[in-house]
């Protein structure tokens, strides 16, 4: 008890907490738009924490954080535009909720997910960190191959209506995430003698290019309507959440609490993939599911409150064992080396101060976070008075500008521009775009550690159903397979009997 007050005594000052807020408030804004993401937040803030003292810049670092992945649903729901890859799921509902006019409720809907979601998570991190880290750090490459290959069943509920040109888009994103080097020898391949391929294709810029500029460019389609377009496309509408609209989604909500937190702890893989899981576990879930892509609370939930469940749970990895959970927390290893501190299961003996200074900052950020975003909401819908033939062109500006930003290349650029016309041709000819970013995420990992396990195990395939884990997980992907194999001939039948 003394510890957890040294804590909160550390984080109660002034400076400390006009840093927390500061962040989140900086955090909100490079998460909500498109192209500058928490990650470089992060990583564009660090060098002023050198001239702070530990508890400081974890304050305004985690600030950023929470602020980062929390603020990319306001572009996603209003813009149609993922202001992270975390949110991309949040735009399949946000944006046709605005559309029709419920600008404020998907706002506040959202808004609530991300902050009880990264509530329960930062809750789970201060009691049980280390028990969940010696879990996840028992998991073998045999026992990740089959998560991810479960994941990659997931795809069925991103394809829409037909199943076959979700799966086709799904190869094609899995054949792309095998360009640039080999994940275990460096080798390089697939690059066409392209010197900056070598690397690969970065998620970011892929994103930033399927979902922002290809919405840029599909609007621009129409010149002469854009050019005389000056009315509002959205209005903020009724902000209230009626108890009808949230009864039923106690289930909804606590599965995807535990899907965001089971993948932040698993290190790698992060919330732009927990979002689009847990939002594929809820629409297959769900006893309607026809409902979900044209408006409703159920998918914005599921997004929003795995996205930011998954912060808790990178940070048991990073607070655990040192081991960075996504991309944001790799960058803050950095901030711990920077004051001399080495994450790990020592800095629960040597630094234990600073540890639950970094709980009470990481909840106090939250709150922030709740805040500023409840209060910024009429502010966020005042960017649609602008009219979209300037708004537009802004967006691409700073589409351009956040992917530059990402590595320093004009490559990314190019690559921005690249996947905005692939996919507005993917648009055009009925290809849904989200199972392609699912198979660019997930593909690397998954050829990593395929080939991690057949190099422990000498080229058998048997740990892969010796292991628990791994057997568990392959049993449920076969079982969804079949599941989805069903409900498709199903369809035919019905579609069938229509005709």
């Amino acid at each position: 008890m003394e510890l957890i007050l040294n804590g909160l005594q550390a984080v109660f000052t002034a400076g400390n907490l006009l840093l927390i807020i500061g962040g989140t408030a900086l955090g909100i804004i490079f998460g909500s738009v498109p192209g500058l993401t928490a990650t470089m937040a992060v990583a564009l803030c660090l060098p002023a924490t050198y001239a702070m003292n530990s508890t400081s810049a974890m304050c305004l670092l985690v600030g950023l954080y929470i602020g980062g992945i929390s603020g990319g649903l306001v572009s996603a729901v209003l813009l149609k535009i993922p202001g992270t890859p975390s949110s991309i799921a949040t735009t399949f509902d946000g944006n046709p909720m605005a559309e029709r006019g419920e600008a404020g409720k998907a706002l506040s809907t959202g808004i609530w997910a991300s902050f009880l979601g990264g509530f329960l998570s930062f809750c789970v991190l201060f009691f049980v960190a280390p028990a969940l880290a010696n879990v996840a750090v028992r998991f073998t490459p045999y026992d990740y191959f089959s998560v991810i290959l479960f994941s990659l069943t997931m795809i069925s509920s991103l394809s829409g209506n037909n199943l076959k040109k979700g799966i086709m888009a799904g190869m094609l994103g899995i054949f792309l995430s095998f360009v640039g080097g080999d994940p275990i020898d460096g080798k390089v391949r697939f690059t066409f003698g392209i010197a900056s391929l070598d690397g690969g294709f970065a998620t970011l810029p892929v994103v930033i290019g399927l979902f922002a500029v290809t919405e840029v460019f599909d609007t621009a389609k129409n010149a002469f309507g854009l050019k005389h377009e000056t009315k509002v496309n959205y209005e903020l509408g009724n902000s209230r959440l009626r108890w009808t609209d949230i009864k039923d989604q106690g289930i909804n909500f606590i599965r995807s609490w535990a899907i965001g937190l089971g993948i932040g702890i698993l290190p790698g893989i992060g919330g732009g993939v927990s979002n689009l899981i847990s939002y594929t576990t809820s629409k297959k879930q769900s006893p309607h599911p026809e409902k979900y892509g044209t408006g409703c609370v159920d998918g914005i939930i599921a997004s929003e409150t795995a996205n930011n469940a998954t912060i808790g749970g990178a940070l048991v990895p990073l607070l655990a064992l040192g081991i960075p959970g996504d991309a944001i927390t790799a960058v803050l290893i950095g901030a711990f080396m920077i004051h001399g501190i080495s994450p790990g299961p020592l800095l629960f003996t040597t630094e234990k101060a600073l540890v639950y200074a970094i709980f009470a900052a990481i909840m106090v950020a939250n709150a922030a976070m709740l805040v500023l975003m409840l209060a910024g909401k009429r502010m966020f819908t005042r960017i649609l008075r602008v009219p979209r033939h300037i708004l537009l062109p802004l967006v691409l500006a700073v589409c351009v500008i956040g992917a530059y930003g990402n590595n320093n290349r004009m490559f990314d650029v190019y690559v921005v521009l690249i996947f905005g016309v692939i996919g507005l041709t993917l648009k055009h000819f009925g290809y849904p775009v989200a199972p392609m970013v699912m198979g660019m995420i997930l593909g690397t990992n998954l050829e990593q550690y395929y080939r991690r396990s057949l190099m422990f195990s000498n080229g058998s395939f048997m740990p892969f159903l010796t292991h628990p884990i791994s057997a568990f997980f392959l049993v449920i992907c076969a079982v969804s397979i079949i599941m989805t194999v069903l409900r498709q001939q199903k369809i035919i039948k019905n579609r069938e009997k229509g005709s």
